[in-house]
């Protein structure tokens, strides 16, 4: 794939699932075939206590399943581990590699996406941070956390107030943190064109049921 026609796939993207290798005893693998077959269209494999070989191997028995659906493969954290495993893209956070420098590694196949928490990170990345190198500019940014979430334990919940500005600008985004089937709506409302989720489909009982729940309302009239 083409990193313009990964940069489409990004774009058409609606509902984004982030998860460790195994969620209560569950593996990605399986959870991801039944949150794929319900409408998530991207994935993340967010592990920050599996090993570099547990990474790999994790993507690499991923990547079959998104190349049959046509799911986006994402790693967070580590540009080394995901060209080694095949992703479609990296996500790196605010204190992580730099963008430039995870671009140094990955190259131009692969995309990069970025954390932002404010008004001023939005911009920032916009125009490739402090530097102002055109390689410093992300692919795409996330915006959040939305609400409070044990998966970013200490991080300020932002709310839906970035999320205009960040429609403004012309990065595409995803907005994630604490969305669920009950705080959906008033992120949608507020300006995001696709949503990221961790618990809402990764502890559900039915992880093709939660996905379907949530692809409904995204695809749904705001």
């Amino acid at each position: 794939m083409t990193p313009e026609e990964r940069r489409a796939r990004f774009s058409a993207v609606h509902l984004y699932l982030v998860a460790p290798l195994v969620t209560n005893g569950r593996t990605l693998l399986d959870i991801a075939t039944h949150a794929i077959a319900g409408g998530v269209d991207a994935l993340q494999l967010r592990d920050k206590t599996a090993t570099d070989a547990e990474l790999v191997a994790g993507l690499r028995s991923l990547r079959q399943l998104c190349d049959i659906t046509g799911t986006l493969l994402v790693l967070n954290d580590r540009p080394d581990l995901a060209v080694a495993g095949g992703a479609d893209a990296v996500h790196v956070g605010q204190d992580d590699v730099p963008v430039d420098e995870a671009r140094a590694v990955v190259g131009e196949d692969v995309l990069i996406g970025l954390s932002t928490h404010s008004t001023g990170e939005i911009d920032l990345a916009h125009v490739g941070g402090a530097s102002g190198r055109p390689e410093a500019v992300p692919d795409h940014i996330g915006v959040g956390p939305i609400h409070d979430t044990p998966t970013k334990a200490g991080a300020r919940a932002v709310g839906v107030d970035l999320l205009p500005h960040a429609a403004s600008r012309d990065l595409p985004f995803v907005a994630i943190g604490g969305i669920d089937a009950q705080t959906i709506h008033a992120v949608l409302r507020a300006g995001a064109p696709r949503v990221a989720v961790v618990r809402a489909i990764a502890e559900a009982d039915d992880p093709r049921a939660a996905a379907s729940l949530l692809r409904g309302a995204v695809d749904g009239p705001r």
